[in-house]
């Protein structure tokens, strides 16, 4: 197989380059080279490194064009979701610590405000990259010092409503901004929608001139035609432009639109943004076509492009397998859907864009028909699943903790107030590890708990997931929601089939008498691994699984409250989540009033940067060795003295 890295000359281009400065100095022939080293040098980190190459991959020339004709940083450069960044930031700068990409104390693998003045707004979540240039498009145009802006929207990110209200206000603003349209016809999965077959459906045959071109050709000649055959031409020319007055749906907008442009000619890209940049008065949206994994025949063939990747061997493209041995918790919530599914005809799933990432896939294979991605349209996915709850069926919502966060209103207004039966099947809940505090699902617990009716669950482990999906399955009550985390399980036994729980009942695990941990959720093994260590110093310790934080199981609370010396609440979530709850049903019955101690323990109240997940978690201070020594420190001081970071109340 081919090795792109070969495609080095002796001196590259790409080492003379330190800043876009150093590479608007360059002629074309020298761009091209340079792209070619560039695609080159991002194989060879992320296979190091792990991380998103297709889409890096698919952008290496427009990165290059973008850098060499808008006059960065001054220029902002706004990268959609930011999982095409790479290259951008082998160019801007930070080429030396590029090696580090998503590691404890490296480079982020998105744009990153804090990290670069060439990253001016930062990003991990798509489709708000149109909004944040036109939010500085006012700015230049009110006296700030920002120059032209530049937006770069995927065609899967601009299927997100937030994309649409966005393209609608500035086409009624009409300030001068910049929007490329990065169309590879594929984000995490292929993008669904009629947004992405409109613009499949758009002339860009090999050989004819963009679309805006033809049209002005056209348009020269129509000029000059006798009325009734001017008519005749108007009508010939709705059939190549789709729209009855002629125009695409982001001329309607009020856009100028340029395209469709391969955004793997470099010659052809840097002509288009130099005479667009010249010319443009207002919004301006430049279509271009690319290829998700350009460039490395792997990544190209790959059913995903290689979107997410594992470090992987360059030659052959084989990624590293995981040393795991237990199923992912993804899996597991998959096959025990499919499987209740299978025998329930009014169970379907919905997801948004995620099929493979949220397990949906497996459901889609068991049960086809009755699963349906509606793209990156967080809000509509909820309020989707809400009507089909109204309708009588019992539908799952499969949403990544941070995504979720995008349909809060749905969740209140559409689902809540109403008291539908959605099930929310919250994957990567807590720190995921190298995406970072982007993608970190800290704070479903505390949005969803304080919602009335909403009953709120997090599984222990793989089997009490399975549990969960069938008690949710069950429930016809109202809402309901269930989260587990990213990665592997513990390795338990698997049930055939779940156990449907009784709604707000936990479990006792371990029995002791000095201090108790409250778990909630996938935190249940280092509660556990806490236990034993205080067993060493002669400190007994109860472990119980919450598995409810509403409704709470309160005589599991009362019990805890009153046969320790302490409690702990321990939660893979922010402050105001479980332990919050817990603290406001003590406060309420008088359970305070004693020489009891409580700790909630909980993530810190502040962003956690990318790391390993466990070293996240130790960031976090929420390790087994600092569980025991927060419960330590409970029961080692007097009953009058206040420890550190401890709640004391009564005595």
């Amino acid at each position: 197989m081919h090795d792109p890295i070969q495609d080095r000359p002796a001196t590259p281009t790409l080492d003379r380059v330190h800043t876009p400065a150093d590479l608007r100095r360059l002629s074309q022939d020298e761009l091209v080279r340079l792209a070619r080293e560039l695609r080159a040098e991002t194989i060879s980190v992320v296979s190091q490194t792990g991380g998103h190459l297709g889409s890096s991959l698919g952008v290496v020339e427009l990165t290059v064009a973008l850098h060499a004709v808008f006059n960065t940083p001054h220029d902002k450069l706004i990268w959609d979701v930011g999982h095409q960044c790479y290259p951008h930031k082998i160019l801007t700068a930070r080429r030396d610590r590029i090696r580090t990409l998503r590691q404890k104390g490296g480079i982020s693998g998105f744009t990153k405000r804090s990290e670069s003045t060439y990253d001016p707004f930062g990003a991990a979540h798509s489709s708000t990259s149109v909004s944040a240039a036109l939010g500085f498009a006012v700015g230049r145009d009110l006296g700030q010092p920002v120059g032209d802006v530049i937006a770069v929207i995927g065609d899967g990110a601009i299927s997100g409503g937030m994309a649409y209200e966005a393209l609608n206000n500035a086409g009624d603003q009409g300030r001068r901004v910049f929007v490329i349209l990065n169309d590879n016809e594929m984000s995490i999965s292929p993008p669904v929608g009629a947004m992405s077959a409109y613009l499949s459906g758009l002339p860009g045959l090999p050989g004819l001139p963009p679309l805006s071109a033809m049209r002005e050709i056209v348009e020269g000649v129509e000029a000059n035609l006798p009325g009734p055959v001017r008519q005749g031409a108007r009508r010939a020319r709705q059939l190549v432009t789709g729209k009855p007055h002629g125009g695409t749906l982001f001329e309607e907008l009020g856009f100028s639109y340029v395209g469709p442009v391969d955004g793997h000619d470099l010659p052809e890209l840097l002509n288009v943004l130099r005479t667009t940049r010249a010319r443009a008065r207002g919004p301006v949206l430049i279509h271009c076509h690319t290829v998700k994994g350009k460039g490395y025949a792997p990544a190209e063939t790959s059913a995903d492009k290689y979107h997410g990747v594992a470090k992987f061997d360059v030659a052959s493209g084989k990624q590293a397998k995981s040393s795991a041995t237990a199923p992912s918790y993804t899996s597991v919530f998959g096959n025990a859907l499919a499987r209740a599914a299978s025998r329930d005809s009014r169970i379907v799933a919905v997801t948004a864009a995620m099929p493979s990432g949220t397990g949906i896939d497996i459901v889609a294979k068991a049960c086809p028909g009755r699963v349906f991605d509606v793209g990156i349209a967080e809000q509509h996915a909820v309020t989707f699943a809400a009507g089909m709850a109204a309708s009588g069926l019992r539908p799952f919502c499969a949403i990544y903790s941070t995504f979720l966060q995008r349909a809060y209103d749905q969740i209140v207004h559409d689902v809540a107030l109403q008291g539908l039966p959605v099930r929310f099947a919250i994957d990567r809940a807590g720190l995921v590890g190298q995406d970072g505090a982007t993608h970190a699902g800290a704070f479903d617990v505390a949005y969803l708990s304080n919602l009335p009716g909403f009953v709120v669950m997090a599984a222990a482990d793989e089997a009490e997931l399975v549990h969960m999906v069938a008690t949710a399955a069950a429930h016809d009550a109202g809402p309901i929601a269930f989260r587990y985390p990213r990665g592997a399980g513990v390795g338990v036994a698997l049930p055939e089939d779940g156990e449907i729980l009784e709604i707000g009942r936990g479990r006792v695990v371990r029995e002791g008498s000095d201090v108790a941990f409250l778990s909630f959720g996938a935190h249940l093994q280092e509660c556990l691994a806490a236990a034993e260590l205080l067993e060493a110093e002669g400190i007994s310790a109860t472990v119980a699984d919450a598995r409810f934080a509403k409704p709470l199981d309160t005589a599991l609370i009362g019990q805890l409250a009153r046969n320790h010396r302490a409690l702990l609440t321990v939660e893979q979530g922010a402050r105001g989540g479980f332990g919050a709850q817990v603290l406001h049903h003590l406060a309420e019955t008088g359970g305070l009033d004693g020489n009891l101690r409580v700790r909630t323990l909980t993530l810190p109240d502040r962003f956690i940067d990318h790391a390993s997940p466990a070293q996240m978690y130790a960031d976090a201070g929420l390790t087994a060795a600092d569980i025991a020594a927060s419960a330590r420190l409970c029961v080692g001081q007097a009953s009058t003295e206040i420890a550190p970071n401890v709640v004391h109340l009564g005595g």
